[in-house]
């Protein structure tokens, strides 16, 4: 029996797009105010978002629409004698800091899907004249959805962010957890930070902490190839990459997800390199773990030359993959060896 599928869904800048159509629809059609709402597609994908309420509401009317207290700016846009204003309702967050896609004091609404509305206001306004309609975009419990995302690290306060680039969200590239990342490595770059932090695991990021502000330091899961590639073409000047022993080796075998999913360690292979770098032949069929590889060799004086040869070559893996990153791989249990 095949693998089966994973599920496909709609980016939150997708389905916003959506019922920003079809609120204006029926704004025209009613010339009150209009409200749409959806309930974000279920997918395969890492999406906390997955199953939330996103609401779109447009008026000529602040106050039909909750307006009247509000204290960031509205993305504007101007045609003809027509204007749009997108505000950030509740659950959606304002940027709160430079280094983002997005102005501060504007919602956090990622461009391609600001623009995708913006396109389609022009198209569906073209037969009126001297329009002025406020839209706000909202999310239910977005503001506590948030919480279990990077928004607040990157300064996107009051809730979620409208993502999207394409409008589909490819569980096989787990885009969603991609595109956080690659908002945390674009906003640490722009902000100055030199030296960001990788860290895989929650010892890997409490250890990080001891050496760098929260802002340069990015969880990425399990994908350490697409991260690195990321940090090349933002620009970071290096990176310091950290996590344990058994996802290392997993990395210096070449493995550029470490999830389970994607395979195991070649153990016959880690036996092997462990014989013709260190000279002496671990017994693999007792010891099918790294832990239990690393208890033994250090019976015999050889773990520290053993956690050598696993950050070199993995540094040396690193290589092969990005040839111009700046990126020294350094394993949690090291971490005393070399004076951290």
């Amino acid at each position: 029996m095949g693998e089966k599928e994973l599920r496909k869904g709609l980016t939150t800048g997708a389905h916003a797009f959506l019922l920003f159509c079809s609120a204006l629809t029926d704004f025209f059609e009613r010339k009150k105010l209009a409200i749409c709402k959806i309930n974000k597609m279920d997918n395969d994908d890492l999406d906390v978002t997955k199953g939330c309420e996103i609401v779109v509401c447009i008026s000529d009317n602040l106050h039909e629409l909750n307006l009247n207290n509000i204290t960031h700016n509205p993305s504007v846009f101007l045609v003809n004698s027509n204007k749009l204003s997108i505000y950030a309702g509740e659950g959606v967050g304002v940027v709160t800091k430079k280094g983002l896609k997005i102005e501060p004091s504007f919602p956090a609404i990622n461009p391609v899907p600001r623009d995708a509305i913006f396109k389609a206001f022009e198209e569906l306004s073209s037969k009126y004249q001297n329009l002025d309609l406020k839209c706000t975009i909202s999310v239910t419990d977005g503001e506590e959805i948030s919480k279990r995302t990077a928004n607040s690290k990157v300064g996107v306060l009051g809730g979620i962010s409208i993502l999207g680039t394409k409008g589909i969200v490819k569980p096989v590239s787990s885009s969603a957890y991609i595109d956080s990342v690659k908002t945390e490595i674009e906003f640490a770059v722009k902000n100055g930070y030199e030296t960001l932090y990788f860290t895989l695991g929650n010892s890997a990021l409490e250890v990080a902490k001891k050496y760098s502000n929260e802002e340069a330091i990015i969880e990425i899961g399990n994908f350490v190839f697409d991260s690195i590639e990321i940090a090349v073409k933002e620009g970071a000047k290096e990176v310091i990459f950290l996590c344990g022993i058994g996802k290392m080796a997993k990395v210096y075998q070449g493995f550029k997800n470490t999830h389970n999913r994607f395979g195991v360690i070649d153990f016959e292979l880690l036996q092997k390199d462990i014989e013709e770098e260190l000279g002496f032949k671990v017994d693999i069929q007792s010891t099918l773990t790294v832990r239990g590889i690393s208890q033994e060799l250090e019976k015999y004086g050889l773990l520290v030359e053993f956690y050598k040869m696993i950050t070199k070559k993995a540094n040396e893996q690193i290589k092969l993959w990005h040839k111009d990153s700046n990126v020294k791989a350094i394993i949690l249990e090291q971490k005393d060896v070399l004076g951290w």
